[in-house]
């Protein structure tokens, strides 16, 4: 290393530092590790290839049609029912960001300079993730409540109890009012088996003692949960003017792909900046799919993909978003809408 100075350049390894990066992404994510995300090598084959969108064909179910009754009438023929189709469209979400060497410079004197930097971006990478999360859901929810949604029913993602006005043990977050978000599902209500709330929200169910404490499988950490559904608290939940929204999983109830872009990671020098005095810079970039099962990205992708905004053809907008699984209960979302004070 010249001069005894570590580098950027001198301690990460492109080829090792982006999957080393990639997974620990996914393992930092709390949303990932709940189940509610599954991590889907289908969506992962696809963003290596062309497009912006991607679409995936399916079978509905059958209909409940009446059964014929049979006849010894030669003459009377029955008449074939058909079996219906859904396309999900899926969206490529290209991200990237850059960090000077100014910003590691503290980085740099670890022990394991390489997987210090890894672990930094890392973390960026999952709050980023997070955000992404975060839009897309708002966006479908902001879908499902137009008043004639694309596939579905009005709302009948959401059970609302916010109100005009706070009323203690009505508006807020009761057993009451998370059951009946739950009966969105009607008897598939089984299948939500997580619930995503704001701190606040959390608060408010530890004071109501609500919540109960299962250790994980290895008997190290306590998951919280609450009617046996694992409760994770996140304070980018979407809230103002005191409601807050909770939202309600089943497993798998998204997919998640990471392609690898041409150069996933790289570092330059500009020996110019400082006024000479140089610059390092390192650059990583991903290729996301974050898909809402049951759904169909219906907006026109920008070059790189929608952002996380709600204007037009971006992934929180409500116009982005259309449901291809008409029946409610094969979607395992759900959301429950407070108002705490």
């Amino acid at each position: 290393m010249a001069g005894g100075v570590t580098r950027i350049s001198d301690v990460v390894v492109p080829e090792i530092f982006t999957p080393y990066v990639q997974q620990l992404t996914q393992e930092k994510s709390r949303i990932i590790q709940s189940g509610a995300v599954v991590a889907d090598s289908e969506l992962s084959s696809l963003l290596s290839g062309g497009g912006l969108t991607f679409n995936t064909p399916s079978f509905k179910d059958l209909d409940n049609d009446t059964e014929n009754v049979s006849s010894d009438d030669p003459a009377v023929f029955s008449t074939p029912n058909k079996i219906g189709t859904a396309t999900e469209i899926q969206v490529r979400l290209s991200r990237n960001n850059s960090w000077s060497n100014m910003d590691l410079t503290t980085t740099l004197a670890g022990a394991d300079p390489m997987a210090a930097i890894a672990n930094r971006v890392a973390d960026y990478w999952v709050r980023r993730l997070q955000k992404m999360f975060v839009a897309t859901q708002s966006g479908i929810f902001a879908a499902n409540a137009l008043a004639s949604p694309v596939g579905g029913t009005q709302n009948d993602l959401t059970h609302n109890v916010s109100g005009s006005s706070f009323v203690d043990g009505v508006t807020n977050f009761t057993t009451e009012a998370f059951i009946d978000a739950c009966l969105t599902m009607g008897d598939s209500m089984d299948a939500l088996g997580m619930i995503i709330v704001h701190s606040v929200v959390y608060g408010r169910m530890q004071k109501n003692n609500l919540i109960d404490f299962i250790p994980d499988a290895r008997g190290e950490v306590m998951i919280a949960t609450f009617l046996g559904r694992e409760v994770i608290v996140d304070d980018g939940m979407p809230n103002s003017g005191g409601v807050f929204e909770s939202w309600l999983y089943g497993a798998g109830a998204f997919r998640f792909g990471a392609g690898s872009p041409a150069i996933p990671t790289e570092v330059d020098r500009k020996p110019d900046a400082g006024n000479g005095g140089g610059q390092e810079l390192l650059y990583n970039r991903v290729e996301w799919c974050l898909h809402a099962v049951g759904h169909a990205y219906i907006g026109t992708a920008p070059a790189g993909g929608p952002s996380n905004a709600n204007t037009a053809n971006n992934l929180a907008a409500a116009a982005s978003w259309g449901r291809a699984w008409s029946e409610r209960k094969m979607v395992k979302i759900a959301r429950l809408i407070t108002r705490e004070y």
